[in-house]
């Protein structure tokens, strides 16, 4: 059983996904710092100032038996708020993701003919188009 485990974890997929749970878990602690400690005080310049994240559209109240008031509200400044940082942290994540992965290089084509009937294009070397099944001459 040991050996099925072993072979199960450098055989699949288990071993890397769990090394991606735990650097993005780490990289997420490090984004929400970043956003959090840099990147919201400089956007909090540009807000308003205030609680605007506590505004709200308050559509009814309510006393129940102990006389607590109950609002029925629409939050829109916590619904600001919230998107204000789904910004920030999306903008901070496509930054980092841009510095650390490079685009590959890119790889000439391989040489294709073009079906004379369809315009589909197939590999040099096809006899047969790929989409309409029409005899190709070979080149």
């Amino acid at each position: 059983m040991l050996q099925e485990f072993k072979a199960f974890l450098t055989k699949s997929n288990a071993l890397a996904l769990a090394v991606g749970v735990i650097i993005g878990g780490a990289s997420g602690k490090v984004v929400t710092a970043l956003v959090n400690d840099i990147l919201m005080p400089v956007i909090a310049i540009v807000l308003p100032k205030g609680d605007w994240r506590e505004q709200k559209i308050i559509l009814s109240t309510a006393k129940d038996a102990a006389g607590k008031v109950t609002e029925n509200a629409i939050k829109y400044g916590d619904f600001l708020g919230n998107m204000v940082d789904f910004i920030a942290i999306a903008l901070v994540v496509f930054l980092i993701t841009k510095w650390l992965l490079k685009p590959a290089p890119e790889t000439p084509a391989a040489p294709t003919q073009t079906c004379p009937f369809c315009k589909e294009a197939n590999a040099i070397d096809a006899t047969k188009c790929k989409c309409c099944a029409s005899s190709l001459t070979v080149a």
